[in-house]
């Protein structure tokens, strides 16, 4: 089964084909926001230089947030119109479980955090067992402090994922809690873990097509948000 995911909910930008669980091809960048131009000739590369195209894919995997808002945009309309165009399955992913399947090698409670500003973060709680990542809370919108409160009634150790991990390690560790953090080079959102998650999806049976992969965005975006306020809601 070969998996083509793309990654878009942050600042870096990544594309990973997997067959199965091997990585086939993976192209990643982190030089800000630019997945508009450069999400598309990302796929073409990593598909050239695999020998493979489109149609050979089975199935079509991107992370729908939460995240970036135009940047969720970019990847689901992007896996949409390949598997509208190729009438193959899709898999929507959380950007942060997605995340958290890059690190299936600690033991430690996986904690990812995306930056939502003002001090907080998006964030969800996973553990890995036995080869798979188990979701311990649903993807939430919640503030730095509250989230160290939890965090320390757990009194587990934990690990902290994401582009909001840095900040959430120095609140935390003012605080007299020691997290720890991955290496450099799993610390942000990568396509490798989307796909694993959409294979874990594949054998499971959740699936599903074009039309039902839609953004995860928690919250009202700014442009909103002021809407709301001229209207009075």
């Amino acid at each position: 089964m070969k998996i083509l995911a793309v990654e878009t909910t942050g600042a870096p930008a990544s594309v990973a084909i997997l067959d199965d669980n091997k990585v086939i091809s993976q192209f990643f960048q982190n030089t800000g926001f630019t997945h508009s131009r450069t999400l598309l000739p990302m796929v073409d590369s990593a598909l050239y230089n695999a020998g493979l195209s489109i149609r050979d894919m089975d199935v079509f995997a991107c992370a729908v947030g939460p995240g970036s808002f135009t940047g969720v945009r970019i990847g689901v309309a992007t896996i949409k119109g390949f598997a509208f165009a190729e009438d193959k399955p899709c898999a929507a992913v959380s950007s942060l479980e997605g995340m958290a399947w890059n690190l299936l090698y600690t033991d430690k409670i996986i904690c990812a955090v995306l930056d939502a500003r003002a001090k907080n973060v998006y964030n969800a709680l996973f553990k890995v067992e036995d080869g798979r990542v188990l979701r311990l809370c649903p993807d939430r919108a919640i503030s730095v402090d509250a989230l160290s409160e939890e965090l320390q009634a757990k009194d587990e150790k934990y690990i902290l994922v994401g582009d909001g991990a840095l900040p959430c390690y120095n609140i935390l560790s003012e605080k007299g809690q020691r997290p720890e953090l991955p290496p450099e080079n799993l610390l942000l959102q990568n396509a490798y873990g989307v796909a694993r998650s959409a294979y874990h999806q594949a054998r499971e049976g959740k699936l599903v097509d074009a039309f039902d992969i839609s953004p995860s965005y928690l919250r009202l975006c700014q442009a909103e948000w002021e809407r709301m306020k001229k209207i009075g809601g």
